[in-house]
């Protein structure tokens, strides 16, 4: 059985948010991940592997929760996802910065932005200006006012994930939950 605490996603998912995945999946997963966290570079393998297997039951949303204090450089890689955003290559970068992980120091950045086509100089300014700050706070504020205190942490159709982040448990838990929201739109 799928384990949901009362704890309930306060800033609902809307056009701000980075989405992945069909806009008619069933289910929406949440994610409040920090770039530099190794327990979220764990959960990027197993959120890949899941859309490999139920890619067409979720949509997959991933918010900002920088973890500053033991992640340095999360901050900064999140400024660089938004920045890579604005171009319309959120989710290559996002993939780019958890599959190097260990590697996201600012010349870093700079070099992963350039692979994706951004303009160097450009990205060194919106960086140096922390032109996406305020959008990686209202991240933040809304997790924390969410619940949410580590990362990664998830919420499956806006109610906090209890349940292990591995393979087994997730993949349970949104064909579980799949089941219901087709059945119920089915009756």
């Amino acid at each position: 059985m799928t384990t949901l605490t009362s704890a309930k996603l306060v800033l609902p998912v809307s056009e701000r948010d980075h989405i992945r995945g069909s806009a008619n999946a069933p289910v929406t997963l949440v994610e409040y991940g920090d770039f530099e966290c190794p327990y979220c570079g764990a959960a990027y393998g197993i959120l890949e592997e899941l859309r490999q297997r139920v890619g067409e039951l979720f949509r997959l949303v991933y918010r900002h929760f920088p973890l500053t204090q033991i992640h340095p450089h999360a901050e900064p890689a999140a400024e660089t996802a938004e920045a890579a955003g604005v171009k319309g290559r959120f989710w290559s970068m996002h993939d780019i910065l958890f599959t190097h992980q260990q590697a996201v120091e600012l010349p870093r950045l700079i070099e992963y932005g350039t692979q994706l086509g951004l303009d160097a100089a450009w990205l060194v300014e919106v960086l140096r200006a922390r032109s996406f700050l305020e959008r990686i706070r209202e991240d933040f504020v809304s997790g924390v006012r969410s619940g949410v205190s580590g990362t990664p942490t998830f919420f499956l159709e806006g109610l906090r994930y209890e349940q292990p982040v591995n393979l087994p448990s997730l993949e349970h838990a949104i064909q579980e939950t799949a089941k219901r929201k087709l059945g119920a739109t089915a009756s």
